[in-house]
């Protein structure tokens, strides 16, 4: 069973998201061990401080790297296959290929930097990589963490109740997800296309492709540089940018 552990200094914010959805369910059903620790609980002045001002001067506090590095210590399990991840902004970019990698690890931790972020040595000498949900700026690693968390759980077999649910998933196979649609068939006067009502599963498996790689094409296409296409699935490609240039 895959355990993951975020160390973050707001465990509250991170414990409600554990106890919810497929998450929670996946966790109740023992298919993923998830737990919380904060560096506080490992810091050793009466004050429990586990920041402290930066040296050469700045604005605010950084995160001490003692707390840090000795709860880590504390979770790390004798495990071959582990990854310590710290969550900022200056690492790898996060992508579904990253969350099928790390979803092969016995146990990953991943750590939360606050504040102004974290002493340089839990980056440089603790954790094996940076890792980036994006260009921008956070309070905190914990929404990043969580993202992470959430990505990694569902390529665990069993957590979705569906068999091939994060398979077909967007970026799952390096493209975007085809349109859905339920009940009912129309809904102020826009339908769901015939073909989707049929019942005739090759067809539908074929609009589904073709609405996949034309959304693809339209929203994202750099992930075609990528995408792992077959023949008949460039050969369509090539319609479609015919079509979509006409």
């Amino acid at each position: 069973m895959m355990r993951i552990d975020i160390i973050s200094l707001f465990p509250e914010f991170i414990q409600a998201f554990y106890s919810h959805s497929i998450i929670g369910r996946a966790v109740k059903a023992g298919l993923l061990d998830l737990d919380v620790t904060n560096p506080r609980n490992f810091t050793y002045d009466r004050h429990r401080m586990a920041d402290d001002t930066v040296y050469g001067g700045g604005c605010g506090m950084l995160m001490k790297a003692q707390p840090v590095f000795s709860a880590v210590e504390s979770i790390r399990r004798g495990v071959e296959k582990r990854r310590i991840i710290f969550m900022g902004p200056a690492g790898e970019r996060f992508t579904q290929a990253k969350a099928r990698q790390l979803a092969e690890y016995e146990q990953i931790i991943l750590i939360c930097g606050h504040y102004e972020g974290v002493d340089y040595r839990v980056e440089s000498e603790l954790a094996d990589e940076t890792v980036s949900v994006g260009d921008y700026v956070l309070t905190g690693g914990e929404l990043p963490a969580m993202t992470v968390t959430d990505a990694v759980a569902r390529m665990i077999p069993g957590v979705l109740g569906a068999t091939a649910g994060a398979a077909e998933d967007s970026f799952a196979m390096s493209l975007l997800e085809y349109p859905q649609y339920t009940k009912p068939a129309v809904f102020r006067h826009s339908a769901v296309p015939d073909v989707l009502r049929n019942g005739d599963h090759m067809k539908i498996a074929a609009w589904r492709k073709r609405a996949s790689l034309r959304r693809t094409l339209a929203v994202r296409p750099d992930l075609l540089r990528t995408a792992r296409l077959s023949d008949g699935d460039r050969e369509l490609l090539d319609s479609l940018e015919r079509e979509m240039r006409e």
